[in-house]
């Protein structure tokens, strides 16, 4: 609203990023705890997460700088603390083989929240790492926290809820294939522009095949208000993977049909609002149901 009004001077980019850490993550970490999967350190994380919210916050209102990124670390470490949960999680599941995919998902959820805010930090320092010029250090940090963490948070709760369903055995496959390519992605925007093209065309028909995923669970879920927004979310959501879908073509082909600006407000904000976080929501209210 401060934005709208012209008294804070924040772009969309900058916008979209902020309602990670105020709105986006806190429903995450929720989720998690309901499912009791949060652990020691990520309890931690969630009691200091307004307190690095506001530091995000902040971050984002000062010019890049030293300063800046000195107050983004305040964000940074509570991703820090949820992937460190994350990391004792996988080691606990890799030695006792319990908890399955929805579990080995969600830990990689949070290890996104932690390369997330370094790409904040980097951003707000101003640095350009191996090259990167913004706003692409900042879309990232953008990319880790939506298509990353709150992607796979969807992805591990349609999974678990799937598995008490008798789903097939195929699907925690298909999850992890999901949480891994946004790490194939960012990648692609290093190592080659045809990695990025097919990375990126790739994550959109997986998350579309995720939506179809989650419109079918809706079907079996009992509380009206969860089945309304995991239908809405994976409806929406369709709309935004054909965007990214066109947009990592005609990025290869070099074309401006479809610039950064323009997909930050269309496919951004779809994502965002419409199946981030009602998906998130969707799947909070049938866990506390």
């Amino acid at each position: 609203m401060l934005a709208r009004m012209g008294i804070v001077r924040l772009g969309v980019i900058e916008l979209l990023f902020l309602f990670a850490p105020l709105v986006i993550v806190p429903l995450g970490m929720e989720l998690g705890r309901v499912t009791g999967e949060s652990g020691w350190l990520g309890e931690i994380g969630w009691r200091l997460q307004p307190v690095g919210a506001g530091f995000a916050v902040v971050a984002m209102l000062l010019p890049p700088g030293t300063k800046a990124g000195l107050v983004a670390l305040g964000w940074m470490l509570v991703c820090a603390l949820m992937a460190g949960s994350g990391v004792m999680d996988l080691l606990h599941t890799l030695w006792t083989d319990a908890g399955g995919g929805a579990r080995a998902t969600f830990t990689i959820a949070r290890i996104d929240l932690a390369v997330g805010g370094a790409w904040l930090v980097a951003s707000r320092l101003g640095m350009r790492p191996m090259g990167i010029q913004e706003p692409i250090g900042l879309l990232t940090a953008v990319h880790f926290h939506f298509a990353g963490f709150a992607t796979a948070m969807i992805a591990s709760a349609t999974l678990r809820f799937a598995e008490r369903s008798g789903a097939q055995k195929w699907l925690w496959r298909f999850v992890l294939l999901v949480v891994l390519l946004p790490f194939v992605v960012a990648a692609g925007f290093v190592i080659s522009p045809v990695l990025k093209m097919a990375a990126g065309m790739a994550f959109s028909a997986s998350v579309a095949v995720l939506a179809a995923v989650v419109w079918k669970c809706a079907a079996q879920v009992e509380d009206g208000n969860a089945r309304g927004f995991l239908r809405i979310a994976a409806g929406v959501v369709l709309v935004g993977m054909v965007l990214s879908g066109t947009y990592a073509v005609l990025d290869f082909v070099k074309s401006e049909a479809l610039t950064i600006p323009r997909m930050a407000s269309t496919h951004g904000v779809v994502n965002a609002m419409g199946f981030c976080l009602l998906g998130l929501l969707g799947w909070l209210v049938e866990a506390k149901g």
